[in-house]
């Protein structure tokens, strides 16, 4: 922030310089006074309102974690990286169980965040035979049962809040064998938590991020019209025409106004935190076509990012 503050004074206008130099020093002034970094990030908004001059500033965590540094100096506060976090009208829960490991996660429209990982040790089956074999057995089985537990509570501690809330729209249960029927089975959840979960548990072979990502992409059916699952299918449809090379997709942000003037586009795929966003998104809804929002937080989101410029498009038919 300091080397930014240098810099500033390089601004010609003398009223445009004094305004960010004081805002710069604002938030100077607030971070000097931070030991650490929240878990979640830290936000920083400072700034002259140009009406009145009063100065305006604003330091908090948000209540999502935010795994991007973005610093701008503009007429305006950008909040679009805090908006998803708060738009949680279809929250859904997701549980990957298996004997021994076990992970918590909510999807959003704005993606998806892991809640807890939880891992306990649990031996094989015994080998000797006889009474101490079955002995062996109940001890491992009661071992099992007690993980079971100790999932459902945790599951129960993070997921009922949201449905008191009347924001958790159903749960998703998967896993690797049987597990996962057993959990279920066995009601260790609350039971207004096990009338949400939807379909037949899933069948995932990872736990952690992986084993959430391939959850979500084998419950799409389930998931229909949820913002992060439409906009990862729109992004798959934008790969497909491009692998083609069939003329349909298309890159490029002075491509994309000229196909959007002339009514070509279908889908509009874009990052929530792409400059003029808000302008194309009106361009592409008064022409017709479908606005898809991406956020930056999510991998596919820092592709288009880095490859596209933070902006692509799925064309109704081939132009030159």
């Amino acid at each position: 922030m300091r080397r930014e503050y240098s810099i500033a004074g390089n601004i010609k206008l003398k009223r445009t310089r004094d305004s960010v130099q004081t805002a710069l020093q604002m938030a100077i002034d607030d971070l000097v006074r931070i030991p650490k970094i929240p878990d979640n990030g830290l936000v920083i908004f400072a700034g002259i309102d140009p009406d009145s001059g009063e100065q305006i500033h604003m330091l908090f965590e948000p209540p999502d974690p935010v795994p991007i540094f973005f610093y701008r100096t503009d007429k305006w506060f950008h909040i679009e990286f805090l908006e998803p976090m708060i738009e949680e009208s279809e929250v859904y829960g997701i549980i990957i169980i298996e004997r021994d490991q076990a992970t918590l996660a909510l999807l959003k429209p704005s993606g998806f965040v892991i809640l807890d990982e939880i891992e306990d040790y649990i031996p094989g089956k015994h080998s000797k035979g006889g009474q101490s074999q079955r002995r062996f057995d109940r001890i491992i089985e009661q071992m099992v049962e007690d993980f079971y537990k100790k999932v459902g509570e945790r599951a129960n501690r993070e997921f009922l809040p949201y449905l008191e809330e009347k924001k958790l729209k159903g749960i998703l249960v998967g896993g690797p064998g049987y597990s996962k029927i057993d959990f279920l089975k066995g009601e260790y959840m609350d039971y207004r938590l096990r009338s949400l979960v939807i379909g037949e548990p899933i069948d995932v072979s990872y736990q952690g991020e992986a084993g959430v990502r391939e959850l979500l992409e084998k419950a799409k059916e389930f998931l229909k019209g949820h913002k992060y699952v439409e906009g990862l299918k729109a992004l798959e449809e934008f790969k497909y025409h491009l692998a083609k090379d069939d003329g349909l997709a298309l890159y490029g942000r002075k491509e994309i106004e000229e196909a959007l003037e002339m009514g070509a586009v279908e889908k509009l795929i874009l990052l929530e935190e792409v400059e003029d966003a808000d302008k194309l998104a009106s361009k592409a809804s008064e022409k017709g076509a479908e606005v898809i929002y991406l956020s930056e937080s999510i991998p596919e989101g820092m592709w288009i990012r880095k490859v596209f410029n933070g902006a692509v498009a799925i064309l109704r038919y081939r132009i030159d």
